[in-house]
């Protein structure tokens, strides 16, 4: 694309960032050059942050109806799944899968309820009490 069409449409990151793009200059020789956003993009985002939105109701839903325990909330919150909660945990997959289970998070130790507490950014007392 010419240097001129490039998109300048704002988005919900144009506050934060700029796009880097491979742009043709008059001469016809390829540049770079910063775009505020994409109009499809924006949408596309969009669309992105609604199913975010879902799936966390859906998983305080599941606290809330005793299905699921309140990491399961959290990790949805933070936009994890089991193997990056797990990377940051050091717990292996197979171990947050019981840990998402009501009956076995009320017995863990505060000691593994910190490390998912901090993960969160959250306090250990907030990750126990929540209800959805």
């Amino acid at each position: 694309m010419k240097k001129e069409e490039l998109p300048q449409d704002d988005s919900a990151l144009t506050s934060m960032t700029r796009e880097l793009m491979y742009v043709k200059d008059k001469d016809g020789k390829y540049t770079t050059d910063l775009s505020k956003g994409w109009e499809v993009k924006q949408a596309a985002l969009d669309n992105a942050w609604d199913d975010i939105h879902e799936r966390t109701e859906e998983a305080r839903t599941a606290v809330k109806n005793g299905e699921k325990s309140a990491i399961y909330y959290f990790m949805e919150m933070k936009i994890m799944d089991l193997s990056v909660l797990s990377g940051y945990t050091g717990f292996w997959k197979f171990t947050i899968k019981r840990h998402l289970k009501p009956s076995v998070f009320k017995n863990l130790s505060d000691e593994k309820l910190s490390i998912y507490a901090k993960v969160f950014e959250i306090t250990v007392q907030e990750l126990k009490n929540f209800k959805g």
